[in-house]
Formats: structure tokens, sequence, C-alpha cells
């Protein structure tokens, strides 16, 4: 059983990636009915937090069906992430994760994400007193190193489990590297298997078929996966992959008609959260995911991603149903 402080997870947990204009709570609620055991949010700004901005604090949403829940914080300043931590907590999450990760250059070049890879006593500084304040447990999610040169990963978790972190998320490339390249677990394997290491190691990069998640396990011995692209308008990816593990056989990918009916909770979840409008714009970057693989979808999607009006929406989708018969094989 795999614990995050008194959060059971179970063997071998799947964690859903906290995805920047992606993982919000109506794609969390999808993913959540297909089997994600570990959810986070979008990453938050704790210079937005502090200083009530709306988008900021519109993250801080979180519901009872999602839980396990973490919210995950991103900054540069000390004083900053420690303020925004307190914000956090009292949101009432499951944990709070921080972003030492995210390598685009809004983020990384003003100080924050993947930046702290160069200054590893300032992340422990940060990370020792977003502990101190949290009353609940403290995650981190981290690359390799800033570039080939200084993948310092191994230290990096050393030092956070003995400020007190407890659980390290670690993707397996380079800030430099971006999203470019496979992912490299090796180092990942070896911070899982470093003597000195008791807290959980979920590796992240590249997850993308049951087959993948189960090598990832089996040759670097993780005790579990975070996965973020790959669930993009497929959800269905983690119990396809629990499926897999426990039976070595593939589940049948979704119908037409299990795509069209996901895609319509997603839509209406999206509509009564944000509004209706909104959650109608939201919707138009997933329609190519939840539909991808099938021949001539090109006409349907642009239907889709330029009307305004719910109900025509709804036809749309009734009618990819009819065009695509149940049988179809489509690629996920």
């Amino acid at each position: 059983m795999v614990k995050i402080g008194n959060i059971e997870l179970g063997d071998f947990p799947l964690l859903l990636a906290p995805m920047e204009d992606v993982s919000d709570p109506p794609f969390r609620a999808v993913c959540k009915q297909n089997g994600a055991d570990l959810m986070y949010t979008e990453f938050i700004s704790s210079e937005g937090l502090i200083r009530d901005a709306k988008k900021s604090l519109q993250k801080l949403d979180i519901f009872e069906y999602e839980k396990p829940i973490g919210i995950q914080l991103f900054g540069s300043e000390i004083d900053s992430m420690r303020e925004a931590g307190i914000i956090a907590d009292q949101a009432n999450p499951d944990l709070i994760d921080i972003n030492y990760g995210c390598p685009v250059k809004q983020v990384a070049c003003r100080g924050a994400g993947a930046a702290l890879l160069q200054d590893i006593p300032k992340m422990v500084k940060m990370t020792s007193e977003i502990v101190k304040i949290a009353h609940r447990p403290v995650t981190v999610k981290t690359r390799l190193g800033w570039d080939d040169s200084t993948r310092n990963v191994n230290e990096v978790a050393e030092r956070l489990q003995d400020i007190g972190i407890q659980a390290l998320t670690v993707h397996g490339r380079t800030r430099s590297q971006m999203y470019k390249g496979e992912a490299d677990w090796t180092l990942i394997g070896e911070i899982k298997n470093n003597p000195r290491i008791t807290i959980p190691i979920f590796g992240n990069g590249d997850v993308d078929s049951p087959e993948k998640a189960k090598l990832m396990r089996d040759r670097f011995g993780v005790d579990g996966i975070m996965i973020g692209r790959a669930s993009i308008g497929y959800p269905w990816i983690f119990n396809e992959i629990k499926h897999f593990l426990k039976t070595g056989n593939h589940l049948s990918a979704p119908s037409i008609t299990e795509r069209v009916n996901v895609c319509k909770q997603h839509l209406d979840f999206s509509m009564r959260w944000k509004s209706n409008h909104a959650g109608i714009v939201e919707m138009r970057r997933h329609y190519t995911n939840y539909f991808k693989g099938l021949p001539h979808f090109k006409e349907l999607r642009l239907k889709l991603v330029t009307t305004y009006d719910h109900a025509e929406i709804l036809n749309i989708l009734d009618e990819v149903v009819r065009k695509y018969t149940e049988n179809e094989v489509v690629g996920s």
C-alpha cells in the first residue's frame, strides 16, 4: 500500500498531472470517474494567490468527490510561497504540492518552477517554510535538473526528504529539454533505489500506454506513475493501465458512444463550473483529443469549435455517433 502521510493510494497509484489550462475540475471529474487515484489542481501562482487574483483563486476550487486531491503552487519568492501555502492549506486539500519542474519561460525565467533546480539551498528553504505551515502532507514535483550538466535530482530528493516532504514526483527530462526527446527514467529509478529515500517516488514522462506503464514499473520500481498529456481527451487510460497491470489483458477501447457521452459530461461540468459561454469556449481545446483517430473529422470539429449554442453542440456530438459506427477501431 502506497501512502502519502495517512492518505492511502493503493498498491500502484496512477496520478493525474497538474496541467495548466487542462487540469480544471471538469477535466478532473472525468479522470476520477475513469480511475485516477490522486489528482492535482492546475499550478497556482503564489503571487496571484496572495493578491486575490480571480484566476488564481478559482483554481482553489476542489470538490469532495475529487479526493484525494492536491493543490499545486509555484513561485520564486519564499515569503510569497509561504503566504500562498497558508491560503492553500485553508482550502482543505489532502496535500500541498510544490512545482519545481515547470520549464516554460513565463515561469522558469522568473525564478520559479524548474528555475529552483539552479538554487537548491533556496529550494530547500522554500520547501521547509511550506512544510512548517501546512496541516497536511507536502509533496514536490520536479525534473532531472536544469540541463544535462546539472542532473542534480538525487541530491534534491535527499535534501527535500530531510526537511519533511512526503512524496516526490520526477519528470524524466531536464528543463533545457522542455518536452522534447524521450524521457529518461534512469535517474528516477536511482532515486527509488537509493537506500536513503523512504518516501514514495512517482515517475512522470511519456507514459501513454498500458505496456509503457508496466515497463516503467517493472524496470525502475517506482511507487506509481503520473500521467499528463496522454490523458487529455482520453481519461480511459487510467483504468486501461490498471486492468493491464492486474490481468495482462487489454480493456476494449471506448466506443464512439462512450467517447461522446464522456465528452458531453465534460462539457456539462465545464458550463456549470465556469459559465455557459466560458464552458463552451474552454471545451474547444478538448474535442480533437476526444475524437483522435476518427477519419475525416475535420468538418465536424470545425462546427464544434465555432458554435456558441449548447443545443447545437449536442446535436453535432449526436451526429458523431451516427456517422461513425460502434465497431470502428479508433486509435488512442
